[in-house]
């Protein structure tokens, strides 16, 4: 949806002209870069801003069990401290005042990093990750963390610890996951913007099981530095794991991203990288894949990227259906990288997680042969093979359109319910696997409804062309996006 739409629906000239309780109430709604032009200009403050994060909370989250520790006092105590920099007249950051949640298997001080699981309900960082940091620096405040799955190994959030999060469209479907708290979080109005981390869909699952937007950006664009459940991760999540942003609005995502992004000592992956955008007025050749090979796609589903393809169309660019260069052996090669490396590490899984989630890794590993070393070693001959292929097809295509997943939110615990279903997940998921294996930026953006559930479009590029992607998924939003924040629907 366009700012302007947005502002509307937002209440814009009802906010100004009722200063009190109206817009305390309606403050939820805002995006993040709004609430920080607010607090900047002293139309609000942050006070009343956490304050109005922190009864949305109170008011939605036993529908929707998306943050799982509160940090209430915390907030109230940062969101003084802000309100007292802008009365000084200090210098603020972008997000100065603005609350923002953070998934619980990233590390922020003083809190567990529990990666949803028992043996880590204690395990406390002595340091920041530094997409948290750096959103501290940027003024922002931490106000909850949020839910996933045991050691975010499965698309549907129901954490040992925690229990199931709920789709805030739907109940009984799933949020998405791993990073469905956060999405949960963010499309019933309880958090205007978070952080979360994407090996196989992560950040852009739930944004497309919830109707909000997220980027997985270029492998090292973002720092990754955690302390738990280890420090040094191993091959798949070095190659194929990247922290994110998550938001209503690209505008949100677009910022969130510029702040955390960027060389970080603690990370040896993470690179200076120099950002290309949509240069102003440039039209591009965008290829349309509505129905990725290897599955079945639902037809809604196909429908919505048509329509947001035509939008585009509509804007000028050349739009034209095309598939990247084996596709499907890009699916399976990420398959192999990441069960190969969880083969070896089974007996440490098996100890630590709950039964849905070691259901969920044994039901879609059960008909695949075991990965040996050489086919482990082959995958990453392919994998740089695959990248080079890309790499020249995205000199052609400069874009790629397609689906998140193939299929509309499941209904919860269906992945586990048999070994066909379990096989069933995998293959909707199937579009948000290429970016991981081969590191390229991937945004989702809302581009309608499939059966009365949010279709997340996917926005991906060539390498370092994370702010193009932005931009062209921007376009979608205002031609095509959404209205949330939602209440909760049973």
């Amino acid at each position: 949806m366009g700012s302007a739409m947005r502002s509307g629906m937002d209440g814009g000239s009802k906010l100004e002209s009722n200063e009190g309780e109206h817009m305390a109430h309606e403050l939820w709604r805002k995006s993040a870069l709004e609430l920080a032009a607010d607090i900047r200009t002293k139309k609000v403050s942050s006070r009343e801003v956490v304050d109005a994060h922190l009864e949305r909370i109170a008011q939605v989250n036993g529908h929707v069990n998306a943050v799982v520790r509160v940090l209430g006092d915390e907030a109230r105590a940062g969101a003084d401290a802000a309100d007292a920099a802008v009365k000084a007249g200090d210098q603020l950051g972008v997000f100065h005042g603005v609350p923002f949640t953070i998934k619980e298997n990233i590390d922020v001080v003083g809190y567990p990093t529990t990666q949803g699981i028992p043996a880590l309900a204690e395990a406390i960082p002595s340091l920041n990750a530094p997409a948290v940091d750096r959103m501290l620096f940027a003024g922002a405040i931490p106000i909850g963390r949020t839910n996933l799955p045991d050691l975010g190994l499965r698309i549907h959030t129901d954490s040992t610890l925690y229990g199931r999060t709920k789709n805030p469209w739907k109940s009984d479907r799933t949020a998405g996951g791993s990073s469905g708290g956060e999405g949960a979080a963010l499309a019933s109005g309880m958090s205007p913007i978070g952080l979360g981390n994407d090996i196989g869909g992560s950040l852009r699952n739930p944004a497309h099981c919830c109707g909000v937007a997220s980027i997985k950006p270029s492998t090292g664009v973002i720092p990754d530095a955690n302390i738990f459940p280890i420090e040094d991760a191993g091959l798949s999540s070095q190659l194929m794991l990247n922290q994110g942003v998550m938001a209503r609005t690209i505008a949100d995502v677009r910022a969130g991203l510029l702040v955390v992004a960027g060389q970080h000592s603690r990370d040896p992956i993470s690179v200076p990288a120099v950002l290309t955008d949509l240069k102003p007025g440039q039209k591009l050749r965008i290829a349309v894949m509505a129905t990725p090979p290897g599955g079945s796609t639902h037809a809604g589903i196909a429908d919505v990227v048509r329509k947001t393809a035509d939008a585009l169309s509509n804007a000028g660019h050349d739009v034209v259906e095309a598939t990247p260069p084996d596709f499907e052996l890009a699916c399976e090669v990420w398959r192999i990288q990441l069960f190969g490396e969880l083969e070896l590490q089974r007996p440490l899984l098996e100890m630590v997680m709950g039964e849905g989630g070691r259901r969920f890794i044994d039901l879609t590993t059960a008909n695949y042969q075991a990965v040996d070393f050489a086919a482990w070693a082959n995958a990453q001959l392919q994998r740089n093979s695959l990248g080079r292929k890309w790499g020249l097809w995205f000199d052609e295509y400069p874009i790629l359109l397609s689906p998140t997943w193939t299929q509309p939110p499941f209904v919860f615990d269906f992945d586990i319910e048999n070994e066909a279903n379990a096989l069933a997940t995998v293959e909707l998921m199937r579009p948000v696997l290429p970016a991981n294996l081969l590191g390229l930026p991937a945004v989702v953006v809302p581009g309608g409804m499939a059966d009365s559930l949010p279709v997340g479009v996917q926005v991906i590029g060539a390498r370092y062309t994370d702010l193009r992607c932005l931009s062209i998924a921007e376009q979608i939003e205002s031609a095509c996006g959404l209205d949330t924040p939602i209440d909760p629907i049973n």
